[in-house]
């Protein structure tokens, strides 16, 4: 029943989809089928460095958020 998409050999890796598949796995909810495509066009050190950077983001982000609301 499950579907095997042929994955390209000469894909080149792309921040782009890194930053997608970092973004989806944050979220959670992404099909395999989707996630192995999109992992054919990243390179490692892509996604780690792009995971890296969303997670300062998203915890400055909560930083900033908690002392805007204790500041009110």
């Amino acid at each position: 029943m499950s579907e095997k998409t042929p994955l390209s050999s000469n894909a080149q890796p792309s921040i782009w989809c890194s930053v997608k598949l970092v973004a989806w796995s944050f979220l959670g909810i992404r099909s395999n089928r989707e996630y192995q495509h999109d992992l054919a066009k990243v390179s490692p050190m892509h996604v780690v460095l792009v995971g890296l950077v969303s997670v300062l983001v998203l915890v400055v982000g909560l930083i900033g958020l908690v002392n805007w609301v204790v500041a009110k």
